[in-house]
């Protein structure tokens, strides 16, 4: 594999990661999946050929890491980040100042194309602390890689996210009804897969043209849906008929209140935040169509892993399909 180029996925073995990893095996890269866990990126080694995929431990709040992971890469693509945090300094570390050394060290080593990603609502401004971290974490890159190209998604799905698969679990168990939070909140679900497709093909055409400024892609789905509507959308699926119900704001910060701080902060009050601004691409921005992809709907992919929810189940026959789909 002499002359092989290099991509670097920071992030690499998390929920988009693993497609993009795969995504860049099959165009031929070496890929250095970047991370603080590689136990859990050595499963990744199956979606290339021998050797052509290897875990890095390189958490993204080290220079020593993150300059080791990006020496002789191609290309740098930033997946890193977290949702939450007991504080916004944590929140930051990864967000905002991980963004930044990326970027950097990426720039110092004469990396020729680094794509961030990032979110939707990004911005410095946003109510939520998430959102400016993530707006923050832009500017960095601006300003350390200027020809960066940012990418902003909406909510993603797919077979392992939290976002189908929790309302689904929960449709289980709830007796009389469906709790919603951000009732009327618009979001534009988009496939995992596509993103990652975009990623890759962002990807190529860096390679034969190089931006002067940083350039930002918005990519949704093909549908708006309420979170209301998502919620109904979810038990169609799964067969199951209960009613929707908006959960009262001052119900919901009361339980936001409590749960953030227990382990796993399942439901905290900058979430309640970010549920309360729409989650949709902007008008005008450069998106799927730019790049010549037309996105799947919610409708073709998410049946077939939501299965398992239904009455009666299908767990058994969604494990032996993800496992022939990692192959």
């Amino acid at each position: 594999m002499t002359g092989q180029r290099v991509a670097t996925v920071f992030g690499g073995s998390g929920f988009l990661g693993k497609y993009v990893v795969r995504k860049l095996a099959q165009d031929g890269y070496a890929v250095r999946v970047a991370c603080r866990r590689t136990d859990l990126a050595n499963s990744l080694r199956q979606l290339g050929a021998v050797g052509q995929i290897s875990p890095f431990y390189a958490p993204v709040q080290s220079d020593d890491d993150v300059n080791a992971a990006v020496t002789g890469a191609d290309v740098v693509i930033n997946l890193a980040a977290i949702l939450s945090a007991p504080t916004v300094a944590k929140l930051e570390a990864v967000n905002v100042k991980g963004a930044a050394r990326v970027a950097r060290l990426a720039a110092a080593q004469g990396v020729g194309t680094l794509v961030q990603m990032s979110a939707i609502g990004a911005s410095t401004s946003a109510g939520s602390a998430y959102a400016r971290s993530r707006g923050a974490g832009e500017e960095e890159v601006r300003l350390n890689f200027p020809a960066a190209t940012i990418v902003r998604a909406s909510v993603l799905f797919g077979p392992e996210d939290h976002f189908l698969n929790l309302f689904a679990a929960l449709a289980r168990y709830v007796p009389l009804g469906m709790p919603v939070y951000g009732f009327h909140t618009l979001v534009q679900p988009v496939y995992v897969a596509d993103v990652a497709e975009a990623i890759r093909r962002i990807v190529a055409t860096s390679a034969d043209v190089r931006p002067s400024e940083t350039s930002v892609c918005e990519l949704g789905g093909p549908e708006v849906l309420s979170m209301a509507d998502v919620c109904r959308r979810v038990l169609s699926m799964t067969a199951r008929s209960k009613p929707v119900f908006a959960v009262p704001s001052s119900l919901a910060a009361l339980q936001a209140a409590i749960l953030e701080r227990l382990p796993g902060r399942m439901l905290t009050r900058d979430q309640l935040r970010m549920l309360a601004v729409d989650n949709v691409t902007s008008d005008g921005m450069p998106g799927f169509q730019n790049i010549g992809m037309a996105p799947v709907s919610m409708d073709l992919i998410a049946p077939a892993y939501l299965q398992r929810y239904a009455a009666g189940g299908g767990e058994k026959n969604f494990i032996i399909n993800q496992m022939v789909d990692l192959k």
